[in-house]
């Protein structure tokens, strides 16, 4: 199990370069950052650069996306039920402005699913309104909507698996993460990943499994 999470640890160190972007300095604090408090103000930086866009532009629906990603990666790593809301409806928001939006979609499928694995089923219902049947919903609407990106299949697998490392659907969503295009880091990194959780559910330890797939997700390597 140990050399398996080594391993984690090495694909998540920082990449060469990211770009200057907000969702790029998001992927970045996602999967590099190791200090809590620094991943904060990250965050808080990239929420601050998406407002001032909204404020000059409040249709911009790159900087709603950056903010909204911004706010809910503060919810997991503050657990504030506060910023979790808002992220939600943010990401709401957006998937009613443009129901085609797979990444809109992936975003709602994870909200939902990661307030599950970390509270469990009855807790997020009662505390956020979160269920898993909507999240499953939403991540499998952005495997349809994606195009082929590596980035929504590999998502939907891991989420999947973070909750049953038995999930029989997650093998396919990880042989097409592994198939699938890579326009951007976040792909990149999540296809790596893909790659790297395929291997471990052949081998079949459900533990081993559930264990690598939460690590391996967006800010996972916090606890």
């Amino acid at each position: 199990m140990f050399k398996y999470l080594a391993a984690a640890a090495m694909v998540i160190a920082p990449a060469a370069a990211f770009a200057d972007s907000g969702r790029e300095q998001l992927t970045q604090t996602a999967f590099a950052a190791r200090d809590k408090a620094a991943a904060l103000a990250q965050i808080a930086s990239v929420e601050a650069a998406a407002n001032a866009t909204l404020a000059r532009a409040p249709g911009d629906s790159e900087a709603q996306m950056t903010r909204a990603m911004a706010v809910s990666y503060r919810a997991k790593l503050s657990k504030s039920r506060t910023d979790a809301l808002a992220a939600k409806a943010q990401f709401e928001a957006l998937a009613a402005k443009n129901p085609r939006d797979a990444e809109a979609q992936a975003a709602i499928g994870a909200w939902h699913l990661n307030a599950v694995e970390a509270l469990g089923g009855f807790a997020a219902r009662a505390a956020l309104g979160a269920r898993k049947a909507t999240g499953v919903v939403a991540i499998d609407r952005s495997v349809a909507l994606g195009g082929g990106r590596a980035l929504f299949p590999g998502l939907a697998a891991l989420l999947r698996l973070s909750l049953d490392p038995k999930d029989a659907a997650a093998p396919a969503l990880l042989d097409a993460a592994a198939k699938g295009s890579t326009p951007t880091t976040l792909d990149r990194l999540i296809q790596r990943r893909a790659v790297q959780v395929a291997a471990v559910v052949k081998g079949g330890d459900p533990r081993l499994i559930q264990t690598l797939a939460k690590r391996l997700l967006p800010l996972g390597q916090f606890k």
